[in-house]
C-alpha cells in the first residue's frame, strides 16, 4: 500500500510517499481502506519533535527518542471497511466508518487497523469522507475535555485558540450545551467562529484576555499559553481550566492546583471512546456540529500539507485525501 512515511524527526520534507506492506487485521481488528485523514497539530509535533517545555522524555517514550517508533502519521481516518478479523461482530466489509487512531497513528496510508472495540463508528449520513474525518480529531478531543467540566445552560465558557480543529469543535459543543461562548482567535477568523456560535470574539493580536477583568466558568486552552497562574483569577469559584495543551509543570501540578484552589485544572490525556464519536455523528446528522476544513491535499502533496500546518494558522482541519475521497 502507499503511505506517507517518515524515518527521522525534522521538517516537513522528512515525509515521503512510499510503498509499504498492507497490514492484516487481527482477530478483533477492523481493516479500513482509508479515503481521508487529517494532518493535525499532533502530527506536526510528532514529526518535528516539537513538544511543550519539559515533555521531551515523555514524548520520546511514545514517539521514539532517536527515530520515529511509528513511521506513518495520521491520528484519524474515514473510509470503508476492507476486511475484519475472525472474531469481529460489530463491523463488516463495505461499512463506511470514521475512527480515531490516536497515538498509534497510521491514518496517512491506504489502509489502517483498529480494534472493533476502539473509537470507531459509522460515519455521518449525508457527509462525504472529507467532511466526516474533519469532525474526528478536533471533535473527540473537545468533547472529552468539555465533559470534565459541569457546563450548565448560561455558563460562561472561553475557548482560547477557537479557530483550530479542537477550538472550532469546542465552540460548537459548548454552545450546544447552552453556554455563552467567548472565542479567542485572530481577527480574520472572527466571522468563522461567530458563525459557529461564539457570542463574543477577542482578537488575541490586539487584546490579551488574561489581563482583562471578565470571569468565566470554564476556560479551555487549545494553544498552551493560558497557564493556571495567568488565568486563575478569571475562573469563577468551582470553575475549570481545561488545558488541552500544557507543559510539564502544568501537567504535574494540575491535581495540587485543583485541590488548593477548588477550581478544576484538567491537563491529563484523552481517553478516546466510540460513544463519543457516535455522539459527534449524531450532532453532525442534526446539523448542530459542522466540520470546518481549511484546505485539502492529496497524499502526494503530503509535504505541502505538513508545511501549511507547521505555519500554525490553519482554520479547522487540513484534510489529506488518501484515495478518491470527497
Amino acid at each position: 500500500m502507499r503511505a506517507a512515511v517518515y524515518r527521522r524527526f525534522g521538517p516537513a520534507d522528512v515525509v515521503s510517499v512510499e510503498e509499504i506492506p498492507t497490514p492484516a487485521p487481527g482477530p478483533q481488528e477492523v481493516l479500513i481502506r482509508v479515503l481521508a485523514s487529517t494532518v493535525s497539530a499532533a502530527d506536526h509535533r510528532a514529526r518535528s519533535h516539537d513538544v511543550p517545555k519539559g515533555l521531551g522524555l515523555l514524548a520520546g517514550a511514545g514517539l521514539g527518542f532517536f527515530r520515529p517508533r511509528r513511521r506513518v502519521l495520521g491520528m484519524d481516518a474515514a473510509g470503508v471497511v476492507a476486511a475484519v478479523g475472525e472474531k469481529v461482530t460489530r463491523f463488516a466489509p463495505g461499512d463506511e466508518v470514521i475512527a480515531m487512531l490516536g497515538a498509534k497513528f497510521g491514518g496517512h496510508a491506504e489502509y489502517a487497523r483498529i480494534g472493533q472495540d476502539g473509537p470507531i463508528t459509522a460515519k455521518p449520513a449525508g457527509l462525504g469522507f472529507d467532511e466526516s474525518v474533519a469532525l474526528v480529531f478536533g471533535g473527540i478531543t473537545a468533547r472529552v475535555f468539555l465533559n470534565r467540566a459541569d457546563i450548565q445552560p448560561g455558563a460562561r465558557v472561553l475557548v482560547n485558540g477557537a479557530s483550530g480543529a479542537v477550538g472550532t469543535a469546542a465552540v460548537q459543543l459548548a454552545k450546544n450545551l447552552g453556554a455563552h461562548v467567548t472565542a479567542v482567535c485572530a481577527a480574520r477568523n472572527a466571522a468563522l467562529v461567530t458563525d459557529l456560535g461564539a457570542d463574543r470574539v477577542i482578537d488575541y493580536q490586539s487584546s490579551d484576555f488574561t489581563t482583562g477583568s471578565d470571569t468565566y466558568d470554564v476556560i479551555m486552552d487549545c494553544v498552551g499559553n493560558a497557564s493556571f497562574d495567568r488565568v486563575q483569577r478569571l475562573i469563577t469559584p468551582g470553575g475549570a481550566l481545561l488545558a488541552v495543551i500544557t507543559d510539564l509543570t502544568g501537567l504535574l501540578r494540575a491535581k495540587s492546583r485543583t485541590r488548593r484552589s477548588g477550581k478544576l485544572v484538567s491537563a491529563s490525556g484523552v481517553d478516546y471512546r466510540a460513544e463519543d464519536l457516535r455522539f459527534l455523528v449524531g450532532l453532525a446528522e442534526q446539523g448542530t456540529l459542522r466540520p470546518v476544513i481549511d484546505r485539502s491535499y492529496d497524499l502526494d502533496e503530503i509535504v505541502a500539507a505538513h508545511r501549511f500546518v507547521d505555519a500554525g494558522h490553519k482554520r479547522g482541519s487540513v484534510v489529506l485525501r488518501i484515495s478518491g475521497s470527497s
